[in-house]
């Protein structure tokens, strides 16, 4: 609890608070047009009992139109590739709790990676790995690495014997 008090804490805490201010009156500014209040202000300009004869209304506001929603024609590509007759079957066949069902098909559906169920990369973090099984990976231990160092430093100045054995991975 006396780490909650100290000076670093108060000062972080006081800088969340502005940020956030700031970063609610960006958004006002820049799409307070588009979002407007649903009331008035409820603060009287006087402080004292309301007057009696003065009754003021909230303004009318417009409502917002409605933005057309982008359909895609019949025309345009599917984003995803079809699911196998196969495995479609399997959503109509038992219940997930018997591991059958709706569990079984998003199991299959989850075997396959994005680039099985996808004609090209929908999201710009599918770019970096797109396509890798396409290139040949050789993975080869150096020749020069880590290993080599431990067995010539570390065994010889202790008197410890290195006999590696045919079942040993490193070098």
């Amino acid at each position: 609890m006396r780490n909650l008090l100290t000076t670093q804490d108060q000062s972080f805490y006081r800088e969340l608070i502005l940020k956030e201010a700031y970063t609610r009156l960006a958004w006002k500014t820049k799409y307070g047009k588009d979002y407007p209040t649903a009331f008035a202000s409820r603060r009287s300009e006087s402080i004292g009992p309301p007057s009696v004869g003065k009754v003021t209304l909230p303004p009318v506001l417009q409502p917002r139109e409605k933005k057309p929603v982008a359909r895609r024609s019949l025309s345009e590509a599917p984003l995803m590739r079809p699911v196998s007759p196969r495995t479609a079957a399997a959503l109509y066949h038992g219940l997930s709790n018997e591991g059958k069902g709706r569990g079984l098909y998003l199991k299959k559906r989850a075997q396959k990676g994005p680039e099985e169920k996808f004609d090209y990369p929908i999201l710009s973090s599918w770019d970096y790995g797109w396509r890798l099984g396409d290139y040949d990976i050789d993975c080869k231990t150096p020749a020069y690495g880590r290993s080599g160092i431990v067995r010539s430093t570390f065994y010889a100045r202790n008197g410890i014997f290195n006999i590696p054995t045919a079942t040993d991975q490193l070098g």
